[in-house]
């Protein structure tokens, strides 16, 4: 056999080895530093630059809820896969994206504060997260060749507290901000507090504060009914010391200051826009049924508007969602269906051309208008020049057996019934389990029926309408009643009745739909910023607004208002006798109370809405 023959046989017979297949490279980079701010703390900061990025903007988000975690699939070779699905749309499109954990949480260095305040009286340390901020868009400008020197700031829930601490005092580079369901006053109508009472929810997160299961298991045993667990704990300080949550320096700061006092006014971010209105071009975006922020983007939209005269720089969206639905499914809330992806609506057709162009280079102009609101009942997005658009003002007046009228009271009339501390009203069906991320998000629309046959709440019905009513803007509560207490909650739900006929979906029949309902701590009829007793047996006046609507009532719907004195355990229970401090309330101070409506001439018990003119 020649040679050449027996060489070709060993190369048929022992192939050569293959090389293995390199791993495709990632068309993206990732960079994790520690940003140093202005008094050497050092901020955990991911970066994400697509390698495509040239004269690139960022987009900025400072968090409480780590960073790090944003690397939902780490792995990942594409960067539209390596971060949330919110972010795709942006890093495909060139965006270097940015995640900070703000001081204290997560990686970062420095004492963390619960909703660390504003410079100023309450915090005399020299920094805030508007100085954080500015120092980390200072520190990206120098260090990111990419970038185009223009930076955007976007945040939900508590990162858009960062986002709306950060107009407090911009940096010349931030040149657009879109705070979604930012929590703006945490005393009046925001995560801690509505009206005065407290919100027991607010222990949960003093636990995530502490990075406590212990107190997570506490506060929610499973299995286990959240409505006996705080009832047993008594009151709202009982339920923080059962959790060992009472040690921490935000209960104490929450709990020394139950009255909206100056350390409350001094963080209310709305007050602070309005006394120095800022530059930056602002998209807000808010949530129709939001569980936990209902009152920030509506008003720190109000608080900008008045310094907008231009009115190109104060945008808002109100949509049918969630706390936080606008950065998932929009395309139902839970028996509720809107017909499309709402919050992808929202995310590309609005967000992010409105980012771009002002964060993009030689971008086009953005077709938006100044407020787009969801309609729902109707299904459609309405845009206006303002919030809330032009309107009819419409009272409904609460009239005798029940009935919800247009016309004020002719004789005098009250309905009376008995609030029991030891028996308060629900606010989601039984049992409760905070801890079900499900029931937490969907609660607010859930069918209102469940609560029916209970002798603690009155009803207020309206004759079905005939044609198709549309209501806008923040429902006025004017309510006059009265209490054999010395103190006592008031709970408003404005309620859109389904009609039980063969054109309703089946699971909406009969269904009774929230949309609106907010309480009033009654110590503070005279003035949010100090405690009160009220005149037991006397007729007092309460004046507060309820979170935002935007709704159309069909033909056959029909309007109900009730009221009730608890809404439990979503906040404290008022003993109903004045005590000091709520938080600290005894056992014996819990007591049962008569409590009554008025609906007189004089004394006319009523809810304005806007309708369409």
């Amino acid at each position: 056999m020649s040679l050449r023959i027996l060489t070709l046989l060993l190369v048929l017979l022992c192939p050569m080895p293959v090389r293995a297949a390199e791993p495709p490279a990632r068309n993206f980079t990732v960079e994790e530093v520690m940003v140093p701010m202005r008094d050497g703390t050092r901020l955990y900061t991911l970066i994400v630059v697509p390698n495509a990025a040239k004269n690139a903007p960022i987009l900025l988000t400072r968090t409480p809820f780590f960073a790090e975690a944003r690397k939902v699939k780490p792995d990942a070779i594409h960067v539209g896969d390596f971060l949330p699905s919110p972010d795709r749309p942006f890093v495909e499109d060139g965006y270097i994206r940015v995640y900070q954990d703000v001081r204290g949480r997560a990686r970062s260095e420095g004492d963390y504060w619960v909703t660390r305040p504003p410079r100023g009286p309450i915090n005399r340390t020299g920094v805030d997260h508007a100085t954080d901020a500015a120092d980390t868009i200072d520190w990206l400008l120098k260090h990111l060749p990419q970038t185009n020197g223009r930076v955007g700031m976007i945040g939900s829930s508590y990162e858009g507290l960062t986002v709306v601490m950060a107009l407090l005092d911009p940096h010349p580079a931030l040149k657009a901000a879109a705070p979604l369901n930012p929590m703006i006053d945490g005393w009046m109508g925001d995560d801690w507090f509505h009206h005065g009472a407290f919100r027991l929810s607010t222990l949960d997160f003093i636990a995530f504060a502490q990075g406590s299961e212990t107190a997570d298991a506490v506060l929610h045993p499973d299995p286990g009914d959240d409505y006996e667990t705080f009832l047993k704990a008594g009151s709202a300080s009982g339920m923080a010391a059962s959790a060992g949550l009472d040690r921490h320096a935000f209960w104490r700061a929450v709990s020394d200051h139950p009255a909206y006092d100056a350390g409350w006014r001094g963080q209310a971010l709305d007050r602070l826009l309005a006394a120095h209105p800022p530059s930056v071009p602002t998209i807000w975006a808010g949530a129709l049924w939001d569980q936990e922020d209902a009152y920030g983007a509506v008003h720190g939209y109000q608080a900008m508007e008045a310094a907008d005269r231009a009115n190109n720089r104060n945008f808002l969206v109100l949509g049918p969602w969630r706390h936080g639905g606008m950065l998932g499914d929009g395309s139902r809330l839970g028996l509720l269906e809107f017909g499309e992806d709402t919050a992808a609506y929202f995310r590309n057709r609005v967000l992010k051309p409105f980012l771009d162009a002002r964060l993009k280079t030689g971008a086009a102009p953005a077709d938006i208008p100044p407020v787009l609101a969801f309609q729902t009942g109707a299904n459609r997005w309405v845009a206006a020049d303002r919030w809330p658009a032009k309107g009819v003002q419409r009272r409904y007046y609460l009239g005798a057996a029940g009935s919800l009228r247009d016309h004020a009271p002719t004789a005098p009339g009250a309905d009376r019934y008995l609030s029991d501390p030891a028996s308060p009203v629900p606010y989601a069906p039984r049992p409760i389990h905070g801890n079900d991320p499900d029931a937490w998000r969907t609660w607010l629309v859930v069918d209102q029926r469940f609560t029916d046959g209970r002798p603690d709440q009155l009803g207020y019905l309206g004759a079905p309408v005939t044609a198709p009513l549309v209501l806008a803007g923040l429902p006025s509560v004017d309510l006059y009643a009265a209490t054999t207490g010395t103190d006592a909650d008031w709970v408003v739900k404005l309620i859109d009745v389904y009609p039980d006929t063969p054109d309703t979906p089946p699971a909406l029949r009969g269904h009774h739909l929230i949309l609106s309902a907010d309480i009033f701590r009654g110590r503070y009829a005279k003035g949010f910023d100090k405690a009160r007793p009220l005149p037991a047996g006397k007729t007092v006046h309460y004046a507060f607004t309820l979170p935002a609507v935007n709704h159309v009532l069909q033909p056959g719907h029909r309007l109900m208002v009730q009221i009730q004195s608890s809404w439990f355990p979503l906040f404290d229970r008022n003993p109903q006798t004045f005590v000091p401090n709520i938080f600290f309330a005894k056992p014996e101070d819990y007591r049962a109370a008569t409590q009554t409506i008025v609906r007189s001439p004089s004394q006319p018990t009523s809810i304005t809405l806007t309708t369409a003119e």
